[in-house]
């Protein structure tokens, strides 16, 4: 199975199917395909390519009641673990919360829907396969994760009790703001010299609640950015700079979700 604490599979809740497809597609590049092991309820796999076998994740549509319409549209990342059950109750004994699960997957594994002490939603999977090992990002892939929270050094406490996450690095952004760089130990994946992510304490005038953000290569972040606006979407921050000569932006798609784009392109 993928190496326990590293993300391998990626879901954006959206209560428009269609429109997320239309939209991500352009944008991102992903490619769509119905799943049938579900339980009734719409899912679809999105793909880098036309193959569902190279798929990082999928699309589900919220429903009520099971959704109610105060929730808003949201990514959800799950992380490797070697037992969906043992995290759960870790997750308790840390302070953290049992949003949904521990449940069955068939032909998939055991999943659970988790929030840490400073409220950020985020997901487990106990695999029952191979599949979804985590490699090198290329276009279309999730490229880094990154948590706004309201205490950077607690947030971090628990993911590296819960995953053995080590500090990369601590970089200094001024103003006494520090941004975490952090690793999985003993992943198999080709992490950065600089980790798969990255934490920070949220200032008090930042927009938004403390959530993981999900940043998705793309081949031209100007041309993803044009898409992204033309087709209803509103950029948050960026594009900017950041190290490894790449550029990122933050934005949010027609229905509201908050998402980052990371690629190459000229200022």
């Amino acid at each position: 199975m993928p190496h326990p604490g590293q993300f391998v599979w990626y879901e954006l809740m959206t209560r428009n199917l269609t429109a997320a497809q239309e939209f991500y597609g352009a944008v991102v590049g992903w490619h769509f395909t119905p799943w049938e092991g579900g339980d009734g309820v719409p899912y679809l796999m999105m793909s880098r390519t036309s193959d569902p076998k190279d798929s990082l994740g999928g699309l589900m549509e919220m429903r009520e009641p099971e959704f109610p319409k105060e929730l808003p549209t949201h990514f959800m990342g799950y992380i490797s673990v070697d037992s969906a059950d043992d995290t759960a109750a870790q997750v308790r004994e840390l302070g953290g919360t049992v949003i949904h699960g521990p449940e069955d997957i068939p032909k998939v594994g055991r999943f659970a829907i988790l929030a840490d002490p400073q409220g950020a939603a985020f997901a487990v999977l106990q695999s029952l396969n191979n599949e979804w090992e985590k490699e090198p990002a290329t276009i279309g892939d999730v490229s880094w994760v990154e948590l706004s929270t309201t205490d950077h050094e607690a947030a971090f406490g628990f993911y590296q009790a819960l995953f053995g996450w080590e500090v990369k690095v601590d970089m200094d952004m001024g103003g006494g703001n520090i941004y975490r760089l952090v690793s999985c130990p003993g992943s198999p994946a080709e992490e950065a010299s600089y980790g798969f992510g990255g934490m920070f304490t949220r200032t008090a005038d930042m927009p938004g609640p403390t959530a993981w953000t999900y940043f998705f290569w793309v081949a031209d972040l100007n041309a993803s950015l044009q898409t992204a606006t033309a087709l209803g979407g509103t950029i948050l921050i960026g594009p900017m700079d950041v190290p490894g000569g790449s550029r990122v932006a933050y934005l949010t798609d027609p229905e509201g979700t908050v998402f980052a784009l990371q690629g190459m392109g000229a200022a």
